[in-house]
C-alpha cells in the first residue's frame, strides 16, 4: 500500500489537477480532478490524511454527498473505522421509497437550490458525523447536510474536504479542514 504525506499530497493534487477549456460557447473553464483519481497514492492518502484533524473527535459515520462524495466519503470512513452514509441530491425528479430526511440548500456555486437527503435509518441521534466534499465554495451543501444531521438528532463534527474556495470567516463557520484552497490550483 502506498501512504503519503500531507505535504507530499498537496503536491500531487495540484500536479494532477486540470482547468479545461470547454469550448467557445463556455464562458469559463471547467475544473478537472479526474487525475486525482488515477493516482493510487493520492487515493491510498485521501482517507487517512483527511481523517487525521477529526480522528480525536471521535466521529461515528461519515456522509459526503454525492457525486463525488460517494467515492471521497468511503476512503475517509475506512480510514476512521466508521460507516459511510451518502447524501442524496434532488433536484426535483428524484424519488427515494424509504423515510428520508431532506434540507434545502442556499443558491450553490452554479446558482441552483438543491434538496439533499439522507435515509433516517441510517443517521441517529447517538450519530458524530464528519461530513466529506471534493470541494467547498458557498458552503450550500454542508450547511444543508449539518441541518439534516441536527434534525436527526446528530453532531456535526465538522467537514474535511479537498478543496475550500470559500471565504476564510465561512470555513471557520463550517469548522473546515480542507487540503487545498482553489488558489494553490490557479497557475
Amino acid at each position: 500500500m502506498v501512504c503519503v504525506r500531507r505535504a507530499e499530497l498537496r503536491k500531487r493534487l495540484i500536479e494532477g489537477f486540470r482547468w479545461t477549456d470547454p469550448g467557445p460557447e463556455s464562458t469559463h473553464l471547467v475544473s478537472d480532478s479526474s487525475g486525482w483519481w488515477r493516482d493510487p497514492a493520492i487515493l491510498a492518502g485521501l482517507g487517512p490524511v483527511l481523517a487525521e484533524p477529526f480522528r480525536d473527535r471521535r466521529p461515528t459515520v461519515v456522509i459526503a454527498p454525492e457525486v463525488t462524495g460517494l467515492l471521497l466519503g468511503p476512503l475517509v470512513a475506512n480510514a476512521l473505522g466508521v460507516g459511510f452514509v451518502p447524501a442524496y441530491k434532488n433536484t426535483g425528479d428524484r424519488r427515494i421509497a424509504e423515510p428520508t430526511t431532506w434540507a434545502f440548500t442556499d443558491s450553490d456555486y452554479r446558482g441552483r437550490r438543491l434538496a439533499l437527503g439522507v435515509r433516517d435509518r441510517h443517521l441517529g441521534p447517538d450519530d458524530r458525523v464528519l461530513v466529506v466534499d471534493d470541494w467547498v465554495a458557498s458552503g450550500a451543501q454542508i450547511r444543508a447536510l449539518y441541518e439534516v444531521i441536527a434534525t436527526r438528532g446528530g453532531t456535526a463534527l465538522g467537514t474535511a474536504a479537498l478543496v475550500a474556495e470559500c471565504p476564510p470567516e465561512l470555513a471557520r463557520r463550517l469548522r473546515l479542514d480542507s487540503l487545498l484552497a482553489a488558489a494553490d490550483l490557479h497557475a
